[in-house]
């Protein structure tokens, strides 16, 4: 009983510590889908503070999905919105299983997750606030197992 009371909180201080050493990551969110069903019209925003204009950085999005989902791919439609008012929209598909329909990135249990580079070595030009909207674009009203998407910034090493 007493090594349990012990072990308990010092697994909690190794992973906060773990996790919150990551020199590099200027912002990472993760939004979890209602139901793990993406509906065509829930659109994820994510406000993005940049104080860097000279170093570059490295977007990535994080997918959490269910092994059910029934497809090797998402597409995804991404408008990033620049503290100027200007905005981009790519059109970005993120390969989630290889082509024997092994899903890619780490899993555990049923549930997998996966990191997808978005745009590598990119300077933004502005400070302030950069929001990035992502929405769905697998032209399915709802995208069932999808858990979780998340977007992630970091300076490059």
């Amino acid at each position: 009983m007493k090594k349990n009371l012990i072990f308990k909180p010092s697994c909690f201080l190794i992973l906060v510590l773990l996790t919150s050493c990551d020199p590099n990551r200027v912002f990472e969110e993760n939004k979890t889908i209602p139901d793990h069903t993406w509906k065509w019209d829930n659109v994820l925003n994510f406000n993005v503070e940049i104080a860097d204009t000279v170093n570059p950085h490295n977007i990535f999005v994080n997918i959490r999905n269910g092994g059910q989902y029934q497809y090797s791919n998402l597409y995804l439609f991404i408008k990033t919105i620049s503290p100027s008012g200007q905005w981009i929209r790519d059109t970005v598909e993120c390969i989630l299983a290889d082509e024997k329909g092994r899903w890619l990135g780490n899993g555990l249990g049923d549930i997998y997750e996966i990191r997808i580079p978005y745009k590598i070595n990119v300077r933004f030009p502005y400070t302030g606030i950069y929001t990035f909207e992502f929405e769905q674009a697998m032209r399915i009203e709802d995208l069932n197992h999808i858990f979780d998407v998340g977007l992630r910034v970091e300076r490059v090493k």
